[in-house]
């Protein structure tokens, strides 16, 4: 199926984004032909600029129930409107929406079931460092989950994505925090979907912006993610995926000669 064949929605995870909101709204009108934004709980003003947006659907939890949990509303979403391809981007000013397309060019180039941006693929211009301790800890989290399952990851975190709704279909995802990604990388990998990581730009706005709770403190929040990887290849009965068995993680496009320092985690 080509990607003008494939019906996609894009979803926007909220929770106090009332500076960022309209804008990455805006931009992701332009390039998508439906949006939703899932507002989890936000207190800050951004419940009544989304109120004020025509054209777009939105999904509001009364109370904040955490990032996994906006997007597993997400997910049931595009499932329930029959929808083939669904794109995540965080509303933080960290993606671009103009990449949107190109997620659902290779989706469907590719055949992948899982489409996931990297910012360490590859370098591009302008690109922003981020804070030391992420770094440090994508990095460790990203070994951990190739070593563990077989994988050749080398973002485990990017909230930039594409996913076909059939392989969604298939997932059973308990985590409503920051870490449900790390379930559903072990999900995955335990389905044998196929994952094709797409070079995108490292764009860090604000380099103090809060996890909230027991996550703000780095030794706390890389034990939490151990934690959740673990419960996760517990609940799918694997305790490792032989490299052979396990699905290769294919890149878009290459890293450029410029991105070996930044792309050597995997």
């Amino acid at each position: 199926m080509s990607n003008m064949a494939m019906r996609f929605l894009t979803a926007l995870p909220v929770y106090n984004e009332a500076d960022h909101v309209l804008a990455v709204v805006a931009g992701s009108r332009t390039y998508s032909p439906a949006v939703l934004v899932v507002d989890d709980g936000s207190t800050d003003g951004t419940a009544e600029k989304l109120a004020g947006c025509e054209g777009i659907q939105v999904v509001r939890h009364r109370r904040n129930l955490g990032y996994g949990a906006a997007l597993r509303s997400a997910f049931a979403t595009a499932i329930e409107l029959g929808y083939d391809v669904l794109v995540t981007i965080d509303c933080d000013g960290q993606h671009q929406p103009q990449l949107i397309p190109k997620f659902v060019e290779t989706i469907a180039a590719t055949g992948a079931d899982i489409v996931s941006g990297s910012r360490y693929l590859r370098r591009f211009e302008g690109d922003t460092m981020p804070p030391p301790d992420r770094q440090r800890i994508n990095a460790v989290i990203t070994a951990e989950l190739n070593e563990s399952l077989g994988l050749n990851l080398t973002d485990a975190f990017c909230g930039f994505k594409a996913y076909r709704t059939a392989a969604l279909a298939q997932l059973r995802l308990t985590e409503t925090g920051y870490a449900m990604p790390l379930e559903l990388w072990v999900q995955a990998a335990a389905l044998r979907l196929k994952i094709v990581e797409l070079a995108v730009p490292m764009i860090y706005l604000d380099e103090k912006r809060s996890f909230g709770g027991a996550l703000d403190d780095a030794v706390q929040r890389l034990a939490v993610y151990r934690e959740v990887i673990s419960r996760a290849m517990r609940a799918t009965g694997i305790s490792a995926v032989p490299r052979e068995r396990a699905p290769l993680v294919h890149k878009a496009e290459p890293p450029s000669a410029a991105a070996d320092e930044t792309a050597a985690i995997s």
